[in-house]
């Protein structure tokens, strides 16, 4: 068989994935983008049940904005020319977060002054320490610019002078700067509520990391797209192909061919053999080093050092519900209900731990979406995560579907008791995903959404700013969730565009 040359070849269509692609088509580089599924996206898609229509695992897109405050998503989408032909809504309000346990209940509005405003309510004294959050938020935000733009080579005189605290809070986790502006603490376990999205308790994530995340969120509101996550896969798949890229799909990569050199091609599931030098794969690096890869002495020892030291971080459990009653009639009044066990994060994450975690991130999309679901409906789903292997260990081939309904039906109970709204009469259609079904579809390890655990000075800034001068495979280079930028769809669509504009430098450098 005759062998089929390009300029990159990008393995797996995620987020990152289609990005990377994307940029490098529109450089105008020959790329073949190869995925296993018949479809893009990877966690970014959806599925049909009945009439219903549901959204896989997208619950909000934050660093978008619009046109008049835009973030970064936004820069990224209009300039590969994509935004313009996507359709977002606003999400209503930022979060509500109840804890199980006490009933004790905090809706969080999106705004800057709305919020801190909110809490003052809900904690007399607050205002100055959240305000001091805020501005850190905006300070972080200007240096990360700042560091981006100075491609791992910054001046430490300008950070010294410009981001003073941004300096000052860089290797300390949420906990320690929140206890340090004197933060009371209701208001931080409030201020927390978003740290499952990321993945790892407060006590352990860098303050850098979560609090330009909540900033973004609560300054430029977040959004949903009108057709779901894979609108925006689609329409990234078109433009590549527009662009003079190639997509293979149902045709995976089996392997990564490799000499003392570098990257020199790769063996298709299909038998092609492709021949490029660059390769970036949306496949994490324990599936690239443990099956693409065969001899495994080429492969840097630092890299393999890495991906052993680095831990998975929240296996995914999804629910998805179609209630064939209004949210009117059921009184589902709020868009995301965050409802812990304990708003203490580390209390939280250590009850995630067992199967007895029926701690969830529950969204109600009609409260976005009106019509996302047929007139007298709702559409309700709930996420939640296992921050270790018991799932695994508690199945095996006979309890596996009785088990599943068994969780579906503690979590269900959970919502309804923490939020006194009766569903379970009213489900017309369920279907739950287990870790199991997430590592099936995307082949993410052992079904882990969130990448590597992000802690301490593994964090997000830290594998950033190392990022130039690792030691890498020369021409194989990562993105997504499980790369320098960690989980979330922002950052694996981020991380594609860095790593593809990571590889056109490459690419100079061969000439």
């Amino acid at each position: 068989m005759e062998k089929q040359k390009y300029d990159a070849l990008v393995i797996g269509a995620g987020n990152g994935g289609l990005i990377a692609a994307l940029r490098l088509a529109k450089s105008g580089k020959k790329v073949l983008l190869a995925e296993r599924h018949i479809l893009p996206g990877g966690f970014a898609t959806g599925f049909k049940r009945g009439r219903f229509y549901f959204e896989a695992s997208l619950h909000e897109l934050c660093d978008l904005g619009h046109e008049d405050k835009h973030g970064n998503l936004y820069t990224l989408f209009n300039e590969l020319g994509v935004y313009d032909k996507l359709h977002f809504v606003d999400v209503p309000e930022a979060f509500k977060v109840i804890n199980s346990k006490t009933k004790e209940t905090y809706e969080m509005p999106f705004g800057i002054d709305n919020f801190i405003n909110k809490m003052e309510e809900y904690v007399p004294g607050s205002r100055k320490s959240v305000t001091t959050f805020f501005e850190l938020g905006a300070e972080i935000q200007k240096a990360t610019r700042y560091l981006n733009e100075s491609h791992g080579k910054p001046d430490s005189k300008v950070l010294r002078e410009k981001f003073p605290n941004f300096m000052r809070v860089a290797v300390y986790s949420v906990d320690k700067v929140l206890k340090a502006i004197k933060m009371p603490k209701k208001a931080q376990e409030i201020i927390n509520t978003y740290w499952s999205y990321l993945g790892t308790p407060t006590d352990e994530l860098g303050f850098i990391h979560y609090c330009i995340m909540v900033y973004l969120y609560v300054s430029l509101k977040a959004q949903v797209p009108v057709e779901r996550s894979h609108e925006i896969s689609s329409i990234i798949a078109k433009e590549i192909e527009d662009n003079g890229g190639e997509i293979y799909f149902g045709d995976g990569v089996k392997q990564i061919l490799v000499d003392k050199d570098g990257v020199i091609g790769a063996i298709l599931d299909s038998g092609k053999e492709i021949e490029t030098k660059h390769i970036i794969s949306n496949a994490s690096p324990d599936m690239v080093y443990e099956s693409l890869i065969k001899d495994k002495s080429l492969i840097p020892e630092e890299q393999l050092k890495l991906s052993s030291f680095r831990k998975l971080s929240g296996r995914g459990l999804s629910i998805f519900l179609g209630l064939n009653k209004s949210k009117e009639e059921l009184g589902l009044n709020s868009y995301s209900y965050f409802i812990y066990d304990s708003l203490n994060s580390r209390e939280a994450y250590n009850h995630m731990l067992d199967l007895n975690n029926h701690s969830q991130v529950t969204v109600v999309l009609n409260n976005a979406l009106p019509d996302c679901s047929p007139k007298g409906t709702t559409i309700l789903y709930m996420t939640s995560l296992y921050f270790s292997e018991v799932f695994d260990k508690a199945i095996n081939e006979s309890n596996y579907f009785d088990l599943k309904d068994e969780i579906a039906n503690k979590f269900i109970d959970n919502f309804e008791k923490s939020t006194g709204v009766k569903i379970k009469d009213s489900i017309e259609e369920i279907e739950v995903a287990t870790p199991l079904t997430y590592a099936h579809y995307t082949s993410t390890p052992d079904g882990s959404i969130y990448g590597y655990y992000t802690a301490n000075l593994d964090n997000m800034m830290a594998r950033l700013n190392t990022m130039y001068d690792e030691v890498i495979l020369k021409g194989l280079r990562f993105a997504g969730g499980h790369a320098m930028r960690s989980s979330g769809y922002n950052s694996s669509y981020l991380s594609g565009d860095l790593v593809a504009k990571l590889t056109l430098a490459d690419m100079k450098e061969d000439r």
